[in-house]
């Protein structure tokens, strides 16, 4: 096993070098039953439809994969590794994911919903609104250098989470647990849900841009904005005289 490491979190992860003995493999089981899949080299394909459902991939690799569409229910995936694949359209309901690395994956749009994730790592993927729906993670979960704008977290449980080197422009934090997520690395001044990030890890000069993001939800006015916002409201009147006003 190797070692994925970022400050206090790391993550265990497969090694697979010129000397693994990987079985090149057509299919990772389809349909109600998929059943388990050990010791495979899956990929360097393009399906209209991908769908495994049911099944256990145990010591793998599936790279260079592109489906239009994509759907994984109740998979359980131990020491596997997803390398440069496109599957934008993924829906991933159920199932549970254990020394796992995205590497370099564009997942557009994708769906993650009920998954346990332990010592899982995303490197250099492309996550714009991707939603994240009752994720768990039971260990270390890693995002690294990861674009995840306008993504959406929902009742997640990310405690043992990390973000580092992120985009996370317009990314929705929504009710959740996220005591001991480490956010450091990280422009926070454009999230949403400021409010939810309770007992998170951060920089103190992230203190600035976690406030600038809540006063951005908040559609508070400062003060040296007021004479034009007063300006507005006023129909284009003297500001100056009508903030005299309502000031006397």
């Amino acid at each position: 096993m190797g070692q994925f490491a970022i400050r206090r979190t790391s993550a265990e992860l497969p090694v697979f070098d010129e000397e693994s003995v990987l079985e090149p493999v057509s299919s990772l089981g389809a349909g109600a039953d998929g059943g388990l899949v050990f010791g495979f080299l899956f990929g360097n394909a393009s399906l209209r439809a991908w769908d495994v459902g049911n099944a256990r991939l145990v010591r793998g690799r599936i790279r260079a994969l592109r489906a239009e569409q994509a759907r994984i229910t109740a998979l359980r995936a131990d020491s596997v590794e997803f390398a440069g694949c496109d599957v934008s359209s993924l829906r991933w309901a159920g199932g549970r994911l254990s020394r796992v690395r995205f590497d370099g994956c564009k997942l557009l749009g994708a769906r993650f919903e009920d998954v346990t994730m332990e010592h899982v790592v995303f490197t250099g993927c492309k996550l714009d609104y991707t939603t994240f729906t009752q994720v768990r993670a039971a260990g270390p979960v890693l995002f690294a250098g990861c674009s995840l704008r306008e993504s959406e977290f929902t009742g997640c449980d990310l405690g043992g989470a990390l973000f580092d080197k992120c985009d996370l422009h317009l990314a929705s934090f929504g009710r959740g647990r996220y005591r001991g997520c480490d956010l450091r690395g990280n422009d926070l001044s454009a999230v949403t849900g400021a409010q939810h990030l309770k007992r998170v890890v951060m920089d103190r000069a992230q203190t600035i841009e976690l406030a600038a993001a809540l006063a951005a939800e908040l559609d508070v006015t400062f003060g040296d904005d007021l004479p034009e916002v007063l300006r507005e409201l006023t129909g284009g009147e003297d500001a100056g005289r009508y903030a005299y006003c309502v000031c006397a």
